[in-house]
């Protein structure tokens, strides 16, 4: 990747692949940046959140042009496909360059937001970029909560402009995203005794693409949790099944691509199972031909021992509410042809020895309609006897279309490639409400390359389109700086 161009973005991207960062693991990164600002004499604060602040002054002649804030997150969702022993606490991302693109075949590659990341980076290094004073702010936890945002103080950012360098379709100009807020559910199951007569399967829903909650919502692909748990209220038509254990995903913000399940039926059971598990594939691969192609679907005996089951009171509940609980779009955007408008995502179930947790990720670009779509979920959840509640609110960021910054930002990229930048809002949820909420005075605006299945396995970013941001970015901080 070190040989790519521009290679001082690709340089600072090789190196954020080869730091494990983990939400919540972000430290040994930012100490690395720390130690490399020290180097280069940039300036740098880390705040009581965590985030890591980086300064330079600006260019000699351009000190009265208002100061520029870049703006990214450390770190990266993390997933791999079943059977990949890839380890996100130590392992580097095994990353490879492939018709144009760089991939991560088997795991994520944290493009998103390493190259938004990189490229301010690269900005602070750039030694004969004309450029207002600079500040890089690089948050923590964006992934899992947005805690860094969150925890920003007021008055901490000095500049007047941001750019947030977080969005993955080049060619776009972003001024709003949507904001979210997740429903967190609850239940400690009553168990029984299987009986002796049982035998012990793992059902696994597997194969499937999941993605990015707020991206690809509308796509229509399979969710692992919601397959599984239509799969296990079937059986439980057709047979005496007992639920022991149900898990499902690992990220309220990415699609869950598979699930599996600890169940006992009937010794005599087990014969028909192969019929059963084949028809239910097969109704799913034509269901999801388009979508989701390769959804996989089997099942194995188990020899672990009988043990004790969820109630069949309780699992008809359970699998009942997972089944059928509001899961994907439940609106289009009236104001931006194509974009959702608000959405929720089954993104993590977990049932271990009768203590159940499940996590919705709920999306809009409007904050009354997610919290809304929040409290029906919860009294959805009250009506089949679990406790849930809402968790982890953050405001969306409202387009300003007469923005000076925009009409800058247009002039210089039609100037740059010949043609007008498209305008666009995004479902996915940014870090720029939460920041307008503690810095009112800036105006924003936020672009990117191209990024394809950001939180899944296979995620990759298009070389050009890195180098065109670079460009892009290298040009507007120059006619920032000229006011």
């Amino acid at each position: 990747m070190e040989q790519l161009h521009p290679r001082a973005v690709w340089s600072h991207f090789a190196t954020l692949c080869a730091i494990p960062r983990a939400s919540y693991q972000e430290a040994a990164l930012r100490q690395h940046l720390i130690e490399w600002a020290d180097t280069h004499g940039i300036a740098h604060e880390v705040d009581a959140a965590g985030n890591l602040i980086l300064k330079k002054p600006a260019s000699p002649g351009c000190e009265s042009a208002p100061g520029v804030i870049l703006q990214g997150h450390l770190d990266m969702v993390c997933q791999a496909n079943a059977g990949t022993p890839h380890d996100f606490a130590r392992d580097a991302i095994n990353a490879v360059v492939r018709d144009g693109w760089v991939i991560a075949e088997n795991t994520t590659l944290g493009a998103d937001n390493g190259i938004g990341v990189a490229l301010a980076l690269a900005a602070l290094e750039e030694a004969d970029l004309p450029h207002p004073a600079l500040e890089v702010l690089l948050t923590v936890n964006e992934e899992s909560g947005m805690d860094g945002a969150r925890g920003l103080a007021p008055g901490t950012l000095q500049g007047k402009t941001l750019v947030n360098l977080d969005t993955e379709e080049w060619g776009h100009f972003y001024l709003g995203c949507a904001g979210g807020v997740d429903v967190e559910l609850q239940h400690d199951c009553t168990l029984e005794t299987v009986p002796p007569d049982f035998a012990i399967l793992r059902f696994d829903v597997s194969g499937l693409r999941g993605g990015h909650s707020g991206i690809d919502i509308h796509l229509g692909r399979g969710n692992a949790i919601r397959l599984l748990a239509e799969a296990l209220r079937d059986l439980a038509a057709h047979t005496d099944m007992r639920l022991i254990e149900l898990k499902g995903g690992t990220a309220r913000n990415a699609i869950p691509r598979e699930a599996f399940a600890v169940c006992a039926v009937p010794a005599a059971a087990v014969a028909g199972m192969d019929e059963w598990a084949e028809h239910r594939l097969a109704a799913w691969r034509q269901r999801f031909a388009a979508a989701d192609a390769n959804v996989f679907f089997r099942y194995e005996l188990d020899e672990m021992p009988l043990g004790k089951a969820v109630h069949q009171a309780e699992r008809d509940r359970l699998l009942a509410f997972l089944d059928v609980a509001a899961n994907g779009v439940s609106r289009m955007s009236d104001d931006f042809p194509g974009v959702v408008d608000t959405s929720d995502n089954l993104g993590v179930v977990n049932l271990v020895q009768g203590a159940f947790r499940a996590t919705f990720k709920v999306r809009s670009l409007h904050d009354g309609r997610a919290d809304a779509l929040a409290d029906k979920l919860c009294a959805h959840a009250a009506g089949y006897g679990l406790r849930a509640w809402k968790d982890g609110a953050y405001p969306g960021w409202t387009p300003n279309p007469s923005s000076r910054l925009l009409a800058l930002c247009q002039e210089v990229y039609s100037a740059q490639f010949g043609q007008p930048a498209s305008l666009q809002v995004i479902h996915a949820g940014l870090e720029c409400g939460l920041l307008a909420a503690s810095h009112p005075q800036l105006e924003m605006i936020s672009f990117g390359p191209d990024i394809r299945g950001a939180h899944a396995p296979g995620e990759k970013v298009e070389i050009e389109s890195v180098a065109r941001c670079w460009q892009l970015l290298k040009a507007v901080l120059q006619a920032l700086a000229k006011q």
